[in-house]
């Protein structure tokens, strides 16, 4: 019988797998399709501390081997959800669920997680650290190791409970962002969020989406994950969660290989709204064909053989 359990940042998890952020609502949805208990866990809606609409349409636009999206944070709040969408989730799943936050400053980031830390269904905080900077002029707080650790320590002054920094993808040296989290204090680390892109409607002759420039995630993106926590791991000593155009279990241990403790299945979930539950099951077939006894064996093996 082969062992799917593995350990992020002091928790168990039956499997690796976690659906990601942006790409699950709270959950909702999908509870009416499976029993979310399957999953090892999964990441909540990016939540800011006041309701956001999100940018004008057209915010989605499809590519081959992926899309592009600039929803732009859509989500209720932080109030909404500890009122509703907690409750909600204390109902269809029965294990710690990951809580990602949103801010356009340090202080926002901070009150977002301040307000959720007692919130007993939440077993980690994923700071999205894409979120543009607005007393930077807009610059993310991702690009930059000086911010990215600002961040990092104002959240962790505000919880007890891990904190994983998701890193920036859009930057020449991923390393360093991931190193100065990790100073900080951070617990583990997300990996990656999506690539800036641009799309052309040959029609009109002009950007696709409304903002012109969105998200790019997808299969296409898969190398370039791979790559990243490759490289993060070299250079930390902090659990990532590794992620980027997941669509199988084969996926999942590659990624693990490079050095992921847990492994976040996105845009996936979109185009069939059962991959994490088919990855998950799957998973002992793959690690049986591969003799992998435990997955917990295999973080990082990539760098040793």
């Amino acid at each position: 019988m082969v062992n799917t359990n593995v350990t992020l940042c002091g928790e168990s998890l039956s499997n690796p797998i976690i659906p990601a952020s942006g790409t699950f609502g709270y959950g909702r949805e999908f509870s009416e399709l499976y029993d979310l208990d399957i999953l090892g866990t999964f990441s909540f809606k990016g939540t800011t501390l006041l309701p956001r609409f999100g940018n004008p349409t057209p915010r989605i636009a499809e590519c081959p081997d992926g899309m592009l999206n600039s929803v732009g944070l859509q989500n209720p709040g932080v109030e909404k959800v500890l009122s509703e969408e907690i409750p909600n989730i204390r109902k269809i799943f029965r294990k710690k669920v990951m809580a990602n936050v949103g801010g356009f400053s340090i202080e926002e980031y901070a009150a977002v997680v301040k307000k959720l830390s007692d919130v007993p269904e939440i077993g980690w905080f994923e700071v999205n650290i894409s979120c543009p900077n607005v007393h930077s002029g807009g610059m993310s707080f991702g690009t930059d190791p000086r911010l990215a650790a600002e961040v990092t320590r104002a959240v962790k002054a505000e919880t007890d409970k891990p904190v994983i920094m998701k890193l920036s993808p859009n930057v020449t040296d991923i390393t360093a962002i991931a190193a100065a989290c990790e100073k900080a204090g951070a617990d583990g680390l997300s990996l990656i969020n999506t690539l800036m892109g641009l799309r052309v409607n040959l029609r009109t002759k002009k950007p696709v989406l409304h903002n012109i420039k969105g998200g790019f995630s997808g299969p296409a993106i898969k190398p370039v994950a791979l790559r990243m926590v490759y490289e993060v791991y070299e250079t930390v000593g902090i659990p990532i969660v590794g992620m980027g155009g997941v669509q199988s279990a084969e996926d999942v241990v590659e990624f693990m290989l490079c050095g992921a403790t847990a492994v976040g299945v996105g845009a996936q979930n979109l185009v069939d709204p059962y991959a994490s539950k088919r990855i998950i099951e799957d998973l002992p077939r793959v690690m049986k064909k591969y003799n992998i006894q435990s997955l917990n064996e295999i973080i990082g093996g990539a760098h040793h053989g």
